[in-house]
């Protein structure tokens, strides 16, 4: 691990121990459970696992220099989040999973008071959950500007209509509230301060979640990602978060975080295949070798452990600087990361696929659902190409 604070250090050790003793064992038994029954319905293991977690002190890990939290900087975070990357289970068990933990930033950066006492405790306790309503099927995304789903004030009262998906959570029946993206001023001249977000409970009259939507064939259950249709929904207008006009304004603030998170999680997830990997291949005998002797093996895991550590280090880069100038001036090197982890992810998983066989395609090891998880990555957050475009306008800029 690269050099950290000592409580980092501390905390990096007792995760990685819980994640030996409690995580990695049950891995199986939660993906059992899961296949029996009403797969949209919470796993008690995880729930169980949950309460050992907040007992042990691994809890709200994420949130930064926060007395909500545990107080770390992205710097001190970053090792710890690679290490829960690793499950697709443990992130949240230690209440460090997304979309909540970015809703909890926004609600802790921007909420009002009433609105954390409504909202923001509840999540970070883990009684409840929560979702993110930003993108449409109707337009290209990708230029958030583009969002057309309206937020039309009425009185005392906003009305909500609209036409959203992949909103993450919101097939979980944990999932109490939405965070929903939406024009408040669509005539504004200024394109980024048309939009604005506002507090929607899941419970409100209008909302109803269509179908969930599997990515490469995963449900992702109880989780899930939504389509989601909001029919004049009618929301108090104390719901609204900082103000209207403020959307994009919280959407940076919130994306920041969320995209580097994503990018930690990532590397645990290309470490562990890499592992996985090595430990098949020197199992494995092929034309009368090792399949670890194979010359294109070794050239693969070589650049299998360049890529990772290339992509940690940017990383850990990445968080030092959102530590040290703020998210703004980092966003050049969030950007970067954004593009970097998930491609690196998804070329690592595909060589451990490789490795595996027919066995890389089954279920048995779980390669196929990190491969979804690493290839959805290159959408969620922002595609590649825009964030490519902001790294070359920023590169551009000074000459």
């Amino acid at each position: 691990m690269i050099e950290t604070s000592q409580r980092s250090a501390e905390l990096h050790r007792q995760l990685s121990e819980f994640m030996d003793e409690h995580i990695y064992p049950n891995e199986t038994p939660i993906k059992e459970e899961l296949s029996t029954g009403d797969r949209w319905q919470p796993s008690e293991i995880v729930e169980g696992l949950k309460t050992k977690a907040r007992e042990a002190g691994l809890w709200n890990l994420f949130l930064p220099e926060s007395e909500l939290g545990a107080g770390l900087s992205n710097y001190e975070y970053a090792p710890l989040c690679e290490v829960m990357g690793r499950s697709p289970y443990a992130p949240e068990v230690f209440n460090c999973s997304a979309p909540d933990t970015g809703n909890m930033e926004v609600l802790s950066r921007y909420g009002s008071p009433e609105q954390q006492d409504e909202w923001l405790t509840p999540l970070l306790a883990g009684e409840i959950r929560s979702a993110f309503a930003m993108t449409e099927p109707d337009v290209a995304s990708s230029d958030a500007t583009n969002i057309q789903s309206e937020i039309r004030r009425d009185g005392a009262e906003y009305v909500v209509s609209g036409h959203k998906w992949w909103t993450s959570g919101a097939n979980d029946p944990r999932c109490k509230v939405l965070i929903f993206m939406g024009k408040t001023d669509p005539d504004n001249e200024d394109r980024y301060r048309q939009q604005s977000m506002i507090l929607i409970p899941m419970s409100a009259p209008g909302v109803k979640v269509l179908r969930h939507l599997p990515v490469l064939g995963f449900d992702d259950a109880p989780h899930g990602h939504a389509e989601v249709l909001f029919e004049n929904v009618r929301v108090p207008a104390s719901n609204m978060l900082l103000g209207e006009g403020r959307g994009f304004e919280i959407a940076q603030g919130r994306l920041g975080p969320g995209r580097i998170h994503h990018c930690m999680r990532l590397i645990g997830l290309a470490e562990r295949a890499l592992e996985a990997m090595c430990r098949r291949v020197k199992s494995r005998v092929a034309f009368g070798r090792p399949v670890a002797e194979q010359t294109v093996t070794q050239e693969r895991i070589a650049e299998a452990r360049i890529m990772i550590d290339q992509n940690r280090l940017l990383t850990l880069y990445t968080a030092h600087k959102m530590d040290q100038y703020g998210n703004k001036e980092a966003r050049k090197e969030i950007a970067m990361i954004k593009v970097a982890a998930p491609n690196m992810a998804c070329q690592v998983i595909d060589w451990a696929i490789q490795a595996h066989g027919g066995g890389g395609v089954s279920d048995d090891f779980g390669l196929g659902h990190a491969y979804a998880t690493a290839r959805l990555l290159r959408l969620a957050d922002g595609p590649d190409e825009v964030h490519r475009n902001q790294i070359a306008r920023l590169e551009l800029k000074p000459h």
